[in-house]
């Protein structure tokens, strides 16, 4: 979609969608006294009970942190949690995908409202496209998540990403709701969005969330090659997106409820490059177009059985373009389009008041094409079978699972990848030792693998049908402790870890830099600590405040053997890493503070001089004020990022934007 184009289509709708939900909210509005309902509390509550009992680490933002703590994206949200390398290649359009214990973005499974995200051709999600303006929850799992109405695919990652979008909530004789806000500042960001909820009758509602977004991405940075120390400016890192999302959602009382959801992105921006040999402009743009729609239905037949319905379908385009490489008919002009099929049947069995089973059964169908030379224009077939048994007694509950895996290739040209049948098991426990439930003990097992993507299996000149699984293995010991003193209620986590990885897939050069080949090469071994406390609480009625710090320690190395690096950390992990975050409030005004801290890596295997990269840390401040006019509500809020002007780089040669600003204004009918 054209720039011009996304322009117009947005004023349009936003004018239309303003004016239309006001006339329904006064057509709809009656004498009867509305009420606020205090959901970010429910939901706080929620998540701290759960997070309590899980066998498994799990951190999460809701509700009104993900905005509150400078998140655009989700990616901005996932920094705070601990164990978490966020790849950014800078500014508002970089892409930015993430890295979980060290293991590697594709052993990280993406699930928005249940159901998985997928890239087949490589594996990563780029966690930038995802806004927060439709988020209600943003949680981590490391192992997996321990709910037994999950699906199959839910078994199958090493660490899990669940986003759970807004649900359409009404208070008492409200039938619409309306959210609209715009976002300026640094970089020339534009960025409006519009939220409606519509309250159709009593059991079924909707909602509709847009979205447009343009920024021309420069900013200056200092740049040093060891000659001379200039102010250098970072260009091609443009972004125009715009995204709108439309949900259906019934609600039968206790026993059953459905949703359905449509999903439209789409993008063209700027790729800036690595800022190398004193260049500083890069030519190459990307346009993606993803678009999906997913539903999922729930049925509770009796207190002994009920079963959950998931189904998905995706098509995703993309388009690369690098003028600086001529081909025989012109510019690299590369085109992907990728397909998926996906269906999951979940059922969930009381066994006995102690013991439950679930069931859960998986096929997905994958297929990509592309515009390469000597493409395969491969599909995979992968059926997954989980059966899993959850034990609950007084003081204990023990959760075991095991996977079945059954892969199927077929390409229309050249040879195959080989047909695959695994079987992976998990063992989760989670214990009250004491008479008190505020403290708990927590550990789990689980043995996993993930597949080779259809780039390294199948890209030209470089891919290689031979390759393995990537095998990996996690142990986990932890507690959770949640005391609370006077007024002030904690939540203190601790976890340590050991992780094995073999078969790691790496690209090494071949006869030239032009032609490499992947390869079954790699084992890393890790080991961890993760602490996060938190503390909230309040001081008289008008006072509350929130903090949170986490920090990590992780040592992941390479183990493979015979090579040079030996026993050195793997590119890009630190051994010290952590946060510290603080939202106040204080009447109509609110205050947040963030501090992110990243120590010293290495950007490739040797660690080296040459290689080192020095520590970064951020500090992001912001001041904000709400103010009632009558039922409505305006929000005013100010945010300076990276307050200190830090001068850094997440990515070797890829400079991260300096001080900035940015101004908002949402106003909620």
């Amino acid at each position: 979609m054209r720039t011009s184009s996304l322009h117009f289509f947005w004023a349009i709708f936003l004018i239309f969608g303003l004016h239309s939900s006001y006339s329904l909210y006064a057509q709809e509005k009656d004498t009867t006294k509305t009420v606020q309902l205090k959901e970010i509390f429910l939901i706080s509550n929620k998540e701290k009970l759960k997070k309590h009992s899980s066998p498994t680490p799990l951190q999460s933002l809701t509700g009104k942190a993900l905005s509150r703590l400078g998140n655009y994206s989700v990616a901005d949200a996932i920094r705070f949690f601990s164990g978490v390398q966020l790849k950014d290649y800078g500014g508002i359009g970089g892409i930015k995908t993430i890295n979980v214990r060290g293991m590697g973005s594709q052993h990280t499974g993406v699930f928005y409202d249940g159901v998985q995200l997928g890239n087949a051709q490589n594996g990563q999600i780029d966690l930038g496209k995802y806004s927060v303006q439709n988020m209600e929850a943003v949680s981590l799992y490391q192992g997996q998540r321990s709910d037994l109405n999950q699906s199959a695919k839910s078994y199958a990652s090493s660490n899990s990403i669940y986003l759970k979008s807004k649900t359409p909530q009404f208070s008492h004789g409200k039938k619409i709701n309306t959210n609209a806000s715009v976002k300026t500042g640094s970089f020339g960001l534009i960025n409006p969005s519009v939220n409606l909820d519509f309250k159709i009758n009593k059991y079924l509602s909707a909602r509709l969330s847009t979205e447009y977004l343009t920024a021309h991405g420069r900013y200056k940075f200092r740049y040093t090659n060891g000659s001379y120390d200039t102010i250098a400016t970072r260009n091609n890192a443009d972004i125009v997106a715009f995204r709108v999302e439309a949900s259906l959602h019934s609600r039968q009382g206790k026993n059953n409820d459905f949703n359905i959801k449509l999903y439209h992105y789409d993008s063209e921006r700027g790729l800036p490059g690595a800022i190398v040999a004193n260049r500083f402009k890069r030519p190459q743009r990307l346009w993606d177009r993803n678009n999906f729609v997913q539903g999922a239905y729930t049925n509770h037949v009796n207190d002994y059985y009920f079963f959950v319905l998931r189904g998905k379908y995706a098509h995703n385009y993309s388009r690369y373009v690098d003028p600086e490489i001529i081909k025989v008919d012109g510019e690299l002009d590369n085109r992907y389009t990728q397909e998926e099929y996906y269906l999951s049947m979940v059922h969930t069995f009381q066994v006995f008041p102690f013991w439950k089973l679930s069931l859960a059964t998986d096929v997905q169908k994958n297929t990509m094409d592309a515009n390469l030379y000597r493409f395969s224009y491969p599909k995979r077939i992968t059926l997954l079978s989980a059966l899993a048994a959850e034990f609950s007694f007084n003081k204990i509950k023990i959760q075991a699972s095991l996977l079945s895996t059954t892969v199927d290739e077929t390409v229309e040209y050249y040879e195959a990848a080989e047909d695959l049948q695994k079987y992976t098991p998990s063992l989760m426990l989670n214990w009250q030792p004491f008479n008190s439930n505020k403290f708990r003990v927590r550990s789990f097992y689980k043995r996993i693998f993930r597949m080779p993507t259809f780039n390294d299996l199948y890209y030209t000149f470089i891919g290689n049908t031979f390759l393995d699984p990537e095998d990996a293995s996690q142990v986990n010991f932890g507690f959770s402790y949640q005391p609370t003193f006077k007024k002030t209620t904690f939540d203190i986590q601790a976890d340590v870890y050991k992780i094995w990885i073999g078969n790691k897939i790496v690209a090494v050069p071949g006869a030239n830099l032009f032609r490499w080949s992947m390869l079954n090469l790699g084992k890393v071994e890790t080991t961890g600590i993760e602490t996060n406390m938190k503390a909230s609480g309040s001081l008289g009625a008008k006072f509350h405040y929130t903090t949170n710090l986490s920090y990590t320690y992780q040592e992941s190395i390479d183990v493979t053997a015979n090579a040079s690096n030996y026993g050195d950390q793997i590119p890009y992990i630190p051994r010290h890493s952590g946060s510290v975050s603080a939202m106040i409030d204080y009447k109509k005004l609110e205050f947040n503070y963030s501090f992110i801290y990243t120590g010293e890596r290495y950007s490739q295997k040797a660690n080296i001089n040459s290689n080192y990269l020095q520590p970064w840390y951020t500090h992001d401040l912001s001041l904000g004020k709400t103010i009632f006019l009558n039922e409505n509500k305006l929000k005013i809020l100010v945010e300076v990022n990276n307050v200190f002007n830090q001068q850094y780089a997440v990515v070797k040669n890829f400079p991260m934007p300096g001080r900035s600003y940015r101004f908002t204004l949402n106003f909620i009918l």
